[in-house]
């Protein structure tokens, strides 16, 4: 990172702080801290100190000893003890390790880093309507709790898999998680209005900018959110992005957006090890966390988006 980007990141995390306010416990031992995390710029501790039992609900887990899937987005290894370092540089303590594109419905992976990382995580994987109810409990008591449509290209799930499954999870408990261009949201809104199973969009929903909330891909979410049954991830802030870092403001406006819109189905994640961007431009997940205090508006919101939020969706103990 040069000095210039990192005085930016020291200006937007005291702008975030004082958004915030002292509630939130923002010390300089944090800032201060140095940590060396995989796939992640910069070294710098998140300058806002989270809640107690504050969740990341999106990141993946890579691991070559398995083979990949055809159409699947390749990465590097990225192993618990790599996420293990993340955590620390953010202070959360829940997670949800989301079954990546490269593995296809081979949920071995995923199932194996949720297990290493401990009971304080869940999981979200991939399957076809071939899979038995059997296989879906086992699952469950894994501590899976939810099925990924990985629309972004093509690969092991198809748009018309996503109503039969989600008939079949929702006796679960489960979700069905959503990863497409927000362009082909719009052309499937059909399909989505017709969920009655709960619905979660992965990355803001990849609202296209500049429009952003002002485009047919928010007001289809929003109508969605509207119906009770649709969650939002806000989550990849650099995928849809037309200013990027340090502020991504486009990208924060629809964030805050959302959370006008539907503060109670909305969680917060890193993406991480950020697989859709190159060695050379991973994001500073510390500036990523620290942009919440921008659309959260008050210690109260930042609570439901990272804690009381993720404990309904995922089924974590009540804090």
């Amino acid at each position: 990172m040069t000095h210039a980007h990192q005085s930016r990141r020291n200006i937007l995390g005291g702008a975030a702080a004082a958004a915030l306010g002292a509630t939130v416990g923002i010390g300089p031992h944090r800032a201060a801290a140095q940590h060396n995390v995989r796939y992640s710029t910069g070294s710098e501790a998140a300058k806002i100190r989270v809640p107690a039992n504050a969740t990341d609900c999106h990141f993946h887990i890579y691991d070559s000893r398995f083979a990949p899937a055809a159409g699947g987005l390749a990465a590097p290894d990225a192993t618990p003890d790599d996420y293990r370092a993340l955590q620390k540089r953010l202070g959360t303590t829940r997670g949800v390790v989301i079954q990546p594109s490269l593995y296809g419905i081979d949920n071995r992976p995923t199932l194996e880093g949720m297990a290493a990382l401990g009971p304080n995580f869940r999981a979200v994987a991939v399957v076809k309507p071939s899979v038995t109810d059997a296989e879906l409990q086992r699952m469950h008591d894994l501590g899976v709790r939810g099925i990924r449509f990985n629309l972004a290209q093509a690969g092991t799930t198809t748009l018309d898999m996503l109503e039969p499954l989600s008939q079949r999870v929702d006796a679960l408990g489960w979700h069905c998680q959503v990863n497409m261009p927000g362009d082909k949201i719009v052309a499937a809104a059909d399909t989505f209005l017709k969920i009655r199973g709960r619905l979660v969009f992965d990355h803001l929903a990849h609202c296209p900018e500049p429009a952003g909330a002002e485009s047919d891909t928010f007001k289809l979410i929003h109508r969605l959110l509207d119906q009770g049954n649709t969650w939002v991830k806000l989550s990849g802030f650099y995928n849809d992005t037309k200013v990027g870092p340090p502020s991504y403001s486009d990208s924060v406006a629809v964030a805050r957006a959302y959370v006008a819109a539907a503060s109670n189905r909305v969680v917060w994640g890193s993406d991480w090890p950020h697989p859709t961007e190159s060695q050379s431009n991973k994001p500073d997940d510390a500036l990523m966390i620290d942009l919440l205090p921008t659309y959260a508006p008050d210690e109260a919101a930042l609570k439901r988006i990272l804690v009381d939020n993720p404990a309904e969706l995922y089924g974590f103990p009540k804090a």
